[in-house]
């Protein structure tokens, strides 16, 4: 029987030689994460599973990131209630504050995921990790608690929809732009419960970073994964990284899926996604009359060193425009440090920025840039709900580093080659 890449990778987990859309699996699992939002939920259900230790303590990252360091007394006893759960298992991947980051930026950066591996996190972007040709979704804190405990997964085998991408982005463009536009074409419903297979040519015109970015935000299609083929570039990422052994699988030429979509990628345009769903698409250059209060660059979505660079290409020699606060949030220690070494910060707090330390604060309404009633931004994140970064009645409209930039120095939504 064919298969896809995600068939091909769940069978292999749950020891079988085929499966099939809607087959119930129990799958073995390679990593199991969670953050200091989630974790504390899965530690206390933990016990309930009779087991003594967790199944393996190096097949399970514990990466406090969401309201670190602590924002107040909740947040600090959060994180303390992980940090002492991680000391008592002699969880090997647990990261404190000063080796912490962004999570899914920080496990590629690591080498803890790698083509062939299926990974469950107790957070929905999870499926970031699709990038490196990995099965990755996000799960409830009580399926981490059962992940931690017996290294196993339920799942049911998703039908796949192929999106094939041709030739390659024209200047500004990038993989933000690229799954905006999938999104605004089928929807934030438009996958569920399917998995997002990006293939054809055009795959090699995207970055790794660029691909992190489109895997990132298929669960905001509905998507229970997205998953890119592994090529010459994800084996250098992968090498690079110190990532164990890949594995790698390739869908059969003649694999059964969904649907076929084929996308340009030459015809994309500077995208932003206006409230209060990611599917409220349009061109940057549209914006031209909504003008903003804040714009936040980072997150683990748009915060790796190349995100930075699209950034401060824009800022450079340029002023953030009166009225306006820019957020500048590296994912991790060692991006904050490339950053710094490279001079990014000195273009940023020039241009009237402020950088933060690696964090996902602001992206979810924690900390470190929350929005009053009626204050709008632009935002490298990935959800625009309403009451996401703040007030029920402030507004975010995401689009990618160049565009957040432009925005922030034109005070108003703008694209990039406008400047």
């Amino acid at each position: 029987m064919p298969m896809t890449m995600t068939e091909k990778i769940l069978a292999a987990a749950a020891g079988e030689k085929e499966v099939h859309p809607g087959q119930l699996i129990m799958a073995n699992l390679d990593m199991v994460l969670g953050n200091d939002i989630t974790s504390p939920v899965a530690i206390k259900e933990f016990p309930k599973f009779g087991k003594k230790n967790v199944f393996d303590k190096d097949r399970i990252a514990l990466v406090p990131d969401h309201f670190t360091p602590n924002k107040d007394i909740k947040a600090a006893e959060q994180c303390a209630c992980v940090r002492a759960f991680a000391k008592s298992e002699s969880i090997k991947n647990y990261f404190e504050v000063g080796q912490a980051g962004v999570e899914h930026a920080l496990l590629p950066e690591q080498g803890l995921v790698t083509a062939g591996d299926v990974i469950i996190g107790a957070d929905s972007h999870t499926c970031t990790y699709g990038a490196v040709g990995a099965f990755s979704t996000g799960v409830g804190s009580t399926d981490m608690a059962a992940g931690m405990a017996i290294g196993k997964a339920w799942f049911k085998v998703p039908q796949t929809i192929l999106f094939r991408l041709h030739g390659s982005f024209r200047p500004y463009v990038t993989g933000k732009d690229l799954i905006l536009h999938i999104i605004g074409m089928i929807g934030v419903d438009g996958a569920l419960y399917e998995a997002m297979e990006f293939a054809g040519e055009g795959v090699s015109a995207l970055s790794m970073d660029d691909r992190f970015t489109v895997s990132n935000m298929a669960v905001e299609a509905g998507a229970k994964n997205g998953i890119f083929p592994v090529d010459d570039k994800t084996l250098a990422y992968l090498k690079e990284s110190g990532a164990k052994e890949p594995r790698i699988y390739q869908s059969d030429p003649d694999a059964v899926y969904d649907r076929i979509i084929d996308i340009d990628l030459g015809s994309i345009v500077p995208t932003v996604s206006y409230p209060h769903l990611p599917e409220n698409t349009h061109p940057a250059s549209d914006g031209a009359g909504i003008k903003i209060d804040q714009v936040v660059i980072g997150s683990c979505t748009n915060g790796r060193l190349s995100d930075l660079r699209a950034a401060a290409s824009i800022l450079k020699g340029r002023k953030v425009a009166d009225g306006v606060r820019c957020i500048v949030i590296p994912a991790t220690q060692k991006i904050w440090k490339e950053a710094m070494h490279e001079g990014l910060f000195d273009i940023f707090i020039d241009s009237g920025c402020v950088v933060s330390t690696p964090t996902c604060g602001p992206c979810l309404g924690g900390y470190m840039g929350i929005l009053a009633k009626g204050e709008r931004c632009v935002s490298t994140t990935n959800r625009n709900f309403v009451g996401r970064m703040g007030h029920t009645e402030s507004e975010v409209y995401l689009a990618s580093p160049y565009t957040a930039a432009a925005s922030a120095v034109k005070g108003f939504i703008a694209a990039p080659e406008a400047l």
